[in-house]
């Protein structure tokens, strides 16, 4: 991680579970962090000064990465903030779920998953790509935390249209590696695809007695395995372009 001192990565979700243990880890090595989050802001701020005396800094920005105009206005702060200016790690980790069936579902429901865990990741990755391209970073590095939900088929039909949005992301992933190779740059994607992880999603999204039982059921992943794995794809040599890694809990069927 040495060589990402002194550099700046925006983590998107921050205020809480992986995205949160994610911005703990890269101020404490030393980077310039922007944590940004839809709510629970006060969180990141709270975090910003309890590592004030950590090597990296952590910024706080309310932003809902479904928005547009604050994905703008968000990265307007960052330009205009001489201590950052630019991202030379966005790693996009804001997603939710709303246990809406595909056939008796709200519409509502469906349009905010993808706008969310899609158009949210589509509209940050593009931003810092510029912001890269200004600066002329050809060593940045997009990483996207996604799900085992997006690789292989969930037998829940209240999460159906969530793993909808985690296929997709699964194939932006890949269209942004063409994409990256064939404009000659060695910005590198990486994408972090757990199982079941012990933090509010579940709660916050599905239903308390769901997180619980499903918590309960076997020893989940923690955000900090999580963060483990996103240090490494980032601590990998330039040369190596960890692009997928997918983890469980070792009691986790499927």
């Amino acid at each position: 991680m040495e060589r990402w001192k002194g550099r700046v990565a925006l983590v998107t979700g921050a205020s809480a579970g992986i995205g949160f243990a994610i911005a703990r880890a890269l101020v404490e090595r030393g980077m310039k962090v922007v944590g940004c989050a839809e709510r629970d802001i006060a969180r990141i701020h709270k975090l910003s000064e309890e590592l004030r005396d950590k090597p990296g800094s952590l910024t706080a920005i309310e932003c809902d990465v479904a928005k547009e105009d604050q994905v703008m206005t968000m990265f307007q702060k960052i330009r205009a903030d001489s201590k950052l200016g630019h991202v030379d790690v966005c790693i996009n980790n804001a997603a939710l779920a709303h246990p809406a069936p595909l056939l008796t579902g709200e519409a509502s429901e469906w349009r905010h998953m993808f706008e969310v865990n899609v158009l949210g990741l589509l509209m940050c990755t593009k931003e810092a790509f510029k912001t890269m391209q200004e600066k002329r970073i050809d060593d940045g590095h997009i990483i996207i935390v996604s799900s085992l939900a997006g690789i292989r088929p969930i037998n829940d039909k209240g999460l159906h249209c969530y793993m909808a949005t985690k296929y997709a992301v699964n194939a932006i992933r890949e269209g942004l590696r063409h994409e990256l190779k064939e404009l000659k740059t060695h910005i590198r994607i990486s994408q972090v695809c757990p199982g079941i992880v012990e933090t509010e999603f579940a709660e916050h999204h599905i239903n308390k007695e769901h997180a619980q039982k499903l918590y309960s059921s076997m020893k989940c992943l923690q955000p900090e395995d999580v963060k483990g794995a996103v240090l490494y794809v980032l601590d990998a040599p330039p040369h190596v372009e960890a692009t997928d890694i997918m983890m469980r809990p070792t009691d986790q069927l499927h």
